[in-house]
Parts: C-alpha cells; sequence; structure tokens
C-alpha cells in the first residue's frame, strides 16, 4: 500500500472512529458516514476489480430505484475488526458487516469529505 498508514486508530461503538494517521492528519468518521460509505457490492451496486479506483457497474434488478436495499437510517456500531495490517470491518447493527474499509480507502474517505 501506498501513502500514509494508521499511527493510531481510537474506535467508539457510539461516537465513531478516529484514526491518526502516520503524516500527523487525524481523521474522525462518525457511524453514519461509515455505514453511508460502505465499499461492498451490495451497497456500491459495483464488483470491485480489486483496484478501488476502478469499479465494473453490476446490472440492476428491477424495482432497485424504487425500493432501495439501504437507507442510512441510525445504525450503530456493534463491533470493529482488523482485516489483516491493511482494513477494517465494521458489524453495524442492521445487520450489515460485508464491507472491507481498506487504509486507502478511509484516507480517501476523509480527503473527500473533509
Amino acid at each position: 500500500m501506498t501513502g500514509p498508514q494508521p499511527k493510531s486508530v481510537d474506535v467508539s461503538l457510539s461516537e465513531g472512529v478516529t484514526i491518526v494517521w502516520s503524516d500527523g492528519v487525524t481523521s474522525h468518521y462518525t457511524i453514519p458516514s461509515l455505514r453511508a460509505a460502505c465499499p461492498c457490492a451490495t451497497c456500491t451496486d459495483a464488483h470491485h476489480t480489486g483496484d478501488y479506483s476502478t469499479r465494473v457497474e453490476a446490472p440492476k434488478l428491477p424495482g432497485a430505484d424504487v425500493l432501495p436495499i439501504f437507507k442510512p437510517t441510525g445504525a450503530t456500531l456493534r463491533s470493529v475488526k482488523p482485516v489483516g495490517r491493511y482494513a477494517l470491518q465494521f458489524d453495524f447493527s442492521d445487520g450489515h458487516k460485508t464491507g472491507i474499509f481498506t487504509w486507502e480507502y478511509l484516507r480517501e474517505l476523509a480527503e473527500h469529505t473533509g
């Protein structure tokens, strides 16, 4: 992986996640923002090719626009676990837990959401 690595990760199941990066930048992620940014194929309606900058769109199911799979509504965190040395996986109270948030993706989220 290129780019800054996490120096410390502070998890609060009620408040969210704060990461201090190796370059001194601190990023805070609220639970709603993490749930809304889930990178899994179900939430993004895309298939990851392994390169997060390249996504292949999955075909939409009939009625998907009328009845979306996910609406962000007050999910909380039940747990957070590391995935190797490269990511975090969140278990949300709405039962969703398939998204793997790489350090690179988390840093990108912080840079784009300010």
